[in-house]
């Protein structure tokens, strides 16, 4: 499967110039726990960094600034990891673990936004597999206990 059939297309975005108070906003009424920011480069948004939750509380709220005063872009990450499309899941995951990123934003071919793809939605496609598995186990043993009988 690729990253591409997995990610999550309705991404929330903000550009950096967005002031922290509205990007906090923007999470509460989407109900996320990120941003992703970008730029536009001919007509297509192009990602150039992340604002999460933790961002806001850390480098904000716990360090006593005012949010007022603040843009997206002053405390975004000074980089931001993305995957491709076409990229296989376990390769993201591997890219993800080795970044230390829970989340990446999925870029085309021309590194455009086209979704994003989070430890979350990996963790639910791996429970459902877990599942699966757990289901054809108990199958089989059934199938076995009655072919015997």
């Amino acid at each position: 499967m690729s990253v591409g059939e997995l990610c999550n297309r309705e991404v929330v975005i903000a550009e950096k110039t967005l002031p922290v108070t509205e990007a906090a906003r923007l999470m509460r009424s989407h109900h996320v726990g990120d941003l992703v920011v970008v730029e536009d480069k001919g007509g297509r948004k192009h990602p150039v960094g992340i604002v999460t939750d933790r961002d806001i509380v850390v480098e904000v709220v716990a360090a006593g600034v005012n949010a007022d005063a603040l843009k997206v872009g002053d405390i975004m990450g000074p980089e931001v990891e993305t995957v491709r499309e076409g990229e296989g899941l376990f390769e993201a995951l591997r890219y993800m673990r080795d970044k230390g990123v829970r989340r990446m934003p999925v870029v085309d071919g021309t590194g455009a936004l086209v979704g994003i793809l989070t430890l979350d939605d990996l963790l639910g496609l791996l429970a459902e597999e877990m599942t699966e598995l757990a289901k054809l186990v108990s199958h089989e043993r059934q199938r076995e206990a009655t072919g015997r009988t």
